[in-house]
């Protein structure tokens, strides 16, 4: 996906394919490494795993934040952390997945076709969503697009969240609510915030059973928005009809949790900006960020507001 070549033979690649979470397994991994080049938020890059690195002088990362870093621990060590900027096929990456969740959870595409493969046919009826209420936890890039999708398949467009305006929502041809509707009229409730103080563990069990039992929520954004013990218990309490989840509080999610075997959840493997084209583009910038500092002049710098510095 990536001009990795390019570096020799100031740099050397190595690639590894599992994930490690024990910090003491982290250090023997990684404390022969000059550079780290992280998967967004995978790996947690907190101030015990960086004081105990004491070679780690770049780290990349996919994107303009990555939760799992302690940029002030970085900083005063010295370290430099570089990102990516989105490119255009980017925005439309995480709203696409997100759309085709919800195609997949009204029409339940994924048990026919197994019901196919199995040597069975049809197996249940689906929902129709013309005329149905999307709503939107969050107006952003990504919630405004699928905010445009909801809309060609005539969906009827509501949101909130902390910081959205009257005249925000109506640009995007949404009407903005307050939270408490957004909960009770969505049919469809799809999570697109930034993971912050704020937003963590801000679905919770008082704004799910505030949902229809016969709505779904989904969530491309991040884990940790959704209480999931609330989730949890929403869903096996058929309090909501179901969940579509690319996002778990821990990832790859544990052998043996009940969203893998739930029958009125869908979930996939945080794969909404997992493309072709956003690879190809995110690597390259990352061989980008690493030659420039090897140069001596680091580009696309976080700062702690992840803008560029």
């Amino acid at each position: 996906m990536a001009d990795w070549p390019s570096l020799a033979p100031r740099a050397e690649a190595t690639f590894f394919h599992d994930v490690v979470s024990d910090v003491d397994a982290l250090v023997e991994r990684l404390a022969p490494f000059d550079i780290l080049v992280l998967m967004r938020e995978r790996t947690q890059v907190g101030a015990d795993l960086i004081a105990r690195l004491p070679r780690l002088a770049l780290i990349t990362t996919m994107g303009t934040r990555n939760a799992a870093i302690d940029l002030g621990a970085a900083r005063a060590r010295g370290i430099v952390v570089s990102g990516t900027e989105k490119g255009p096929h980017a925005e439309l990456a995480t709203p696409t997945l997100a759309w085709g969740l919800v195609l997949a959870l009204t029409r339940g595409i994924v048990g026919q076709a197994t019901s196919v493969r199995q040597g069975g046919w049809q197996r249940e009826i689906g929902v129709d969503i013309e005329g149905k209420t999307l709503g939107l936890l969050g107006l952003g890039r990504i919630g405004r697009q699928v905010a445009r999708f909801g809309q060609a398949f005539g969906m009827t467009t509501i949101a909130w969240s902390q910081n959205l305006t009257d005249e925000a929502a109506a640009s995007a041809g949404v009407r903005r609510v307050d939270k408490d509707t957004l909960f009770a009229a969505s049919d469809v409730l799809s999570v697109h915030l930034v993971l912050s103080g704020r937003s963590r563990g801000l679905v919770d069990d008082a704004a799910l059973r505030r949902m229809k039992p016969t709505a779904y929520l989904v969530n491309t954004s991040r884990g940790p928005i959704v209480d999931e013990a609330a989730l949890l218990s929403a869903l096996t309490e058929r309090r909501i009809a179901g969940a579509a989840l690319d996002v778990f509080d821990a990832e790859p999610l544990p052998q043996g949790h009940p969203f893998r075997t739930l029958d009125n959840v869908l979930a996939t493997p945080h794969i909404g900006y997992v493309t072709e084209n956003g690879y190809r583009s995110g690597y390259g910038q990352m061989v980008e960020d690493i030659r420039a500092f090897l140069d001596g002049r680091p580009i696309r710098v976080l700062g702690d507001d992840a803008t560029w510095r």
